[in-house]
């Protein structure tokens, strides 16, 4: 039987894909390589499925994918958030929008979402094929795709096709690269790849002895040789080889790109970012004033956890026994200038194992950005994270995959 598409991937793109061309009336064989489909996506948002965020304005949703946000214009504007948000209330999935915009199904059950969209594919009468592994995509002299032959050796044929199959993060869900490696055969340039949204390993050895202490609204610089290129605020957990939480997983894309440059990189942390350093140095100096007799390091459960005021203290190289009204105008000064800049060196991002999105992927200028329609091959089409783009950690990427796997499907 010849399909009028295939869409490869059992992805969150792949998945609204598929919905959007059997509601055209295509016949589409949907295959995926694990026993069931949506496997990363309920894992999304700690199993509770963060689906977009809600941002409206199609342009400032672009900017938060940098220079390349261009590129999702058109898809924003025709499949953007509010129709996502239309799509699940129409399809029983309530919602609701929590801090920073994210949006929630109200039951908080990432599994919701999936059963929405499972029942979605059969009501448009959608073919699915689990358990089926792509092997390789023939390309005729036509610069088309003529067929795709399965690993148990099953060829499959189409007018249409669409690769919707992620990147490399959560390699245990299936995700292991294998359409990049597809697509470059068939001509594709796939710009390279690497773990983003991913905890950052720091050089200092120190880090191991505050593991587990965390941090919240403290503000978070990435520094280029001594010029700070990025910031977050948000909440940080110390690891055994570096740091993690919403904010450093942010500054994670900037991370890899800039360490492949073999520049210098560090981390500056401000734990009071509320508080310039000014109002800070006259809060401290009337404190430490009232404390009198106390001594610092009981002093300085004001501003940090537990487990780090030791080694902060000992950078600042105070004596740890001192008491707060024997500390003078030069040791004030140590402690507001580590305050709002605690310096860390940073030696990487974890792997993809930890790592939610993998940067890079098919370059953006083989696409066409109004049909996700291939330039290289003509009857192909991509979506989702196999293309080169990547956005902050709030529900950003789940929209990518919603926009760009409904214009595909559109075709």
């Amino acid at each position: 039987m010849k399909y009028n598409l295939i869409v490869i991937g059992g992805g969150p793109a792949g998945i609204m894909a598929a919905i959007r061309a059997g509601e055209l009336g295509a016949r589409v064989l949907f295959l995926e390589k694990n026993k069931s489909l949506g496997v990363k996506l309920l894992l999304t948002g700690n199993g509770r499925c963060n689906i977009t965020n809600n941002i409206l304005d199609s342009a400032l949703m672009t900017k938060k994918f940098g220079v390349k946000g261009k590129f999702l214009l058109s898809a924003f504007s025709r499949f953007g958030v509010l129709e996502v948000l239309n799509f699940f209330e129409k399809n029983k999935v309530p919602l609701q929008i929590e801090d920073e915009g994210k949006v929630f199904p109200k039951s908080s059950q990432a599994k919701d979402v999936l059963n929405a969209l499972l029942l979605c594919l059969k009501e448009n009468k959608v073919e699915i094929k689990t358990n089926a592994e792509v092997k390789k995509l023939i390309k005729n002299s036509e610069n088309k795709i003529s067929k795709i032959v399965l690993v148990n050796g099953e060829e499959l044929e189409a007018e249409k096709y669409i690769i919707a199959t992620g990147g490399k993060s959560y390699a245990f869900t299936g995700s292991n690269g294998c359409g990049y490696e597809w697509l470059e055969k068939l001509g594709h340039k796939i710009i390279p790849l690497r773990p983003v949204l991913s905890p950052i390993e720091v050089k200092e050895n120190f880090i191991k002895e505050i593991e587990g202490a965390s941090l919240s609204d403290v503000e978070v610089f990435l520094i280029l040789e001594n010029k700070k290129i990025a910031s977050e605020i948000g909440d940080v957990i110390f690891t055994a080889n570096g740091l993690s939480g919403p904010a450093i997983i942010n500054l994670s894309r900037f991370v890899g790109e800039e360490l492949e440059k073999k520049k210098s990189l560090s981390i500056k942390i401000d734990f009071v970012p509320k508080l310039d350093l000014t109002s800070l140095d006259k809060k401290i100096e009337n404190d430490l004033q009232v404390a009198g007799a106390q001594m610092l390091k009981n002093y300085l459960n004001n501003f940090l956890p537990p487990k780090m005021i030791l080694r902060f203290i000992f950078l600042t190289g105070i004596g740890s026994e001192k008491k707060c009204r024997d500390i003078t105008r030069v040791e004030r000064k140590k402690i507001i200038s580590l305050l709002k800049g605690f310096p860390l060196m940073v030696q990487g991002v974890s792997g993809y194992e930890r790592a939610m999105l993998t940067a890079g992927g098919v370059d953006l200028k083989e696409v066409d950005p109004k049909t996700m329609r291939s330039k290289i091959i003509t009857n192909l089409y991509l979506a989702g994270e196999i293309l080169d783009l990547n956005g902050p950690t709030g529900g950003y990427n789940l929209q990518v995959a919603w926009s760009t796997g409904y214009v595909a499907g559109s075709l």
